[in-house]
């Protein structure tokens, strides 16, 4: 996990096959990662490795209030 301006997230794994966007059903047992990543990450992608890829989510980083002791500091 990596915070800046954003937070972006990235999982790994040694699979080669691209995710896709899809519409799981009540009964399907999978398929629904990447739909819920979609709605909930303001962008996201696939990134390629030589031992397979990853996949990565991006949303803003909240702001993050700045202790009264810290403040007088600056």
């Amino acid at each position: 996990m990596l915070r800046d301006t954003s937070l972006v997230v990235e999982v790994s794994d040694g699979s080669s096959t691209s995710p896709h966007l899809r519409y799981a059903s009540e009964t399907d047992e999978g398929g629904r990662g990447i739909f819920l990543v979609s709605q909930l990450a303001e962008r996201w992608g696939t990134r390629f490795t030589t031992t397979g890829k990853i996949v990565w989510a991006e949303q803003p980083a909240p702001s993050v209030p700045v202790a009264p002791a810290l403040a007088s500091m600056t």
